[in-house]
């Protein structure tokens, strides 16, 4: 962000320190050797003064750019949300080596990818990002019975269910009941009638209510320059979205209003998020399985679901709002796919 006549106040990832704000001074004046350096999606090698309140940056050497992003408006986008994620995940003055890496790994990737693979990888993406912070939503097991749950393609009206604050997927029985009887994420006192208690909701609840609290205590750097804890229960309203297909998922993730964050998914859905785990799903190449591209495989509209059901994922385990949400949603609504739906 500007600062002053001619500055930057830039936010950096780096692994020694996690994330720092520091000043590049003169970084707005086209002469300046740091204006191109100090852009986004750009790795430096960095030597920095600190300071009282902010940091300088004295000089920076490049080191790899990812120019091919700015090329396509779409590559761009998915870049700036999963840059987003990594913000709101990650530490200040604490080593994230391993964040960093996953950072440029992904960029690197979304540099070569395909119109076709772009929204498939950005789920991806999104979801070896929660994994690595700890908050992954559970895709095989029903996160109340801890049954395997099994897409049943055969029956075209089959369901199963999704709720960020349980922890991933629920048989669509148990969704249902927990949608007719919400107060049984909070009152011990009845029980429903598939076997389950209230107690454990209410336990499930809690345990997810303090993941989100420790994930929110994570600091950052504030416009001050010192480190700040994002306080649990501040998250802003969700970026509006785009497509009709997307109305299920417009509640704010808000902990007073748990039973309506769940959703139903389909067959499809289900089976791409079982899919999404798989440390070897990128080929070599950098593309996906044909099955799971949109050129041959699922169609665009499982995708945009996918992404969406993820995206209310994290906003709720990071009690964080996802500004570059409103940017995907126009780049990626359905009257926008980039090949035909099979």
């Amino acid at each position: 962000m500007p600062i002053g006549e001619s500055d930057r106040l830039l936010t950096v990832l780096t692994r020694e320190f996690g994330l720092i704000r520091a000043i590049a001074p003169g970084a707005r004046k086209h002469e300046s050797s740091l204006r191109g350096r100090s852009g986004l999606f750009v790795v430096n090698h960095l030597l920095i003064a600190k300071g009282r309140n902010l940091d300088k940056i004295i000089q920076a050497e490049s080191i790899e750019s990812y120019t091919g992003l700015s090329q396509d408006l779409r590559k761009l986008t998915a870049g700036q949300y999963l840059a987003e994620l990594v913000l709101h995940q990650a530490l200040s003055h604490q080593p994230q080596e391993d964040l960093f890496a996953l950072l440029n790994e992904q960029l690197r990737w979304l540099e070569q990818l395909p119109a076709s693979a772009i929204l498939p990888y950005l789920s991806y993406a999104m979801f070896r990002l929660l994994a690595l912070a700890g908050v992954a939503p559970q895709v095989h097991e029903c996160c109340i019975t801890q049954q395997p749950i099994l897409p049943n393609f055969s029956d075209l009206n089959w369901q199963a269910g999704f709720h960020p604050a349980l922890g991933g997927v629920v048989t669509i029985g148990a969704l249902e009941r927990l949608k007719a009887h919400p107060s049984s994420l909070d009152s011990p006192t009845q029980a429903v009638d598939y076997g389950q208690t209230v107690s454990h909701f209410q336990d499930l609840a809690e345990n997810g209510e303090k993941k989100v609290k420790a994930i929110a205590s994570f600091p950052v750097a504030s416009n001050s320059g010192r480190a700040n804890s994002i306080a649990p229960g501040q998250a802003q309203p969700l970026a509006p979205l785009a497509s009709e297909t997307s109305s299920r998922y417009r509640v704010k993730p808000s902990r007073q209003n748990l039973s309506e964050l769940g959703v139903p998914i389909t067959a499809m859905e289900l089976a791409v998020l079982q899919q999404l785990p798989e440390a070897n799903l990128i080929q070599p190449d950098g593309s996906l399985p044909w099955s799971l591209t949109l050129e041959k495989g699922l169609p665009f509209d499982v995708w945009v679901s996918v992404e969406r059901i993820l995206r209310r994922y994290a906003q709720y385990h990071f009690d964080r709002s996802i500004q570059s949400a409103a940017l995907v949603d126009t780049c990626f609504s359905v009257s926008s796919s980039p090949s035909p739906v099979t």
